[in-house]
């Protein structure tokens, strides 16, 4: 059985070393590219065609929710799974309409994140349990 290839993108060190670590201990996953430019994302994920890309939504210049309208403008079949701090509807509801599959919030990583990937991996949407708690406004 294949591996599920997986870009991460984040411009946190820590957090590309510590996300790297955990699916290393998978037997399942394969990280094929840490990424932490947000530039080159679009680029290396075009050339690499991973199953998945683990996206950090705030990245400086570009936003994770950029990135993942330009992958999917480019044609690319990857699944996105955002990650990051914004515990706010408003920024689920840009990343899944930009054509995530997840929306993990950094605080549940450890967590929600291989759940996430299988989901979006299965086709389904996944968020954070957190998210599903928020008051709406």
């Amino acid at each position: 059985m294949s591996k599920t290839t997986v870009v991460l993108a984040d411009d946190n060190s820590s957090v590309l070393a510590h996300v790297s670590r955990m699916l290393e201990r998978d037997q399942n996953y394969q990280v094929v590219a840490e990424i932490s430019e947000p530039a080159t994302i679009v680029r290396e994920c075009l050339q690499l065609r991973p199953n998945i890309i683990v996206l950090d939504i705030s990245m400086g210049e570009l936003s994770g929710i950029d990135v993942a309208r330009q992958l999917r403008d480019s044609g690319s079949t990857a699944k996105v799974v955002f990650l990051t701090v914004h515990e706010d509807t408003d920024y689920m509801n840009a990343a899944i309409g930009a054509g995530g599959s997840a929306y993990v919030v950094k605080s549940r990583l450890s967590l929600d994140l291989l759940s996430a990937i299988n989901a979006a991996l299965a086709g389904k949407i996944f968020v954070s349990a957190s998210m599903l708690n928020e008051p709406s406004i």
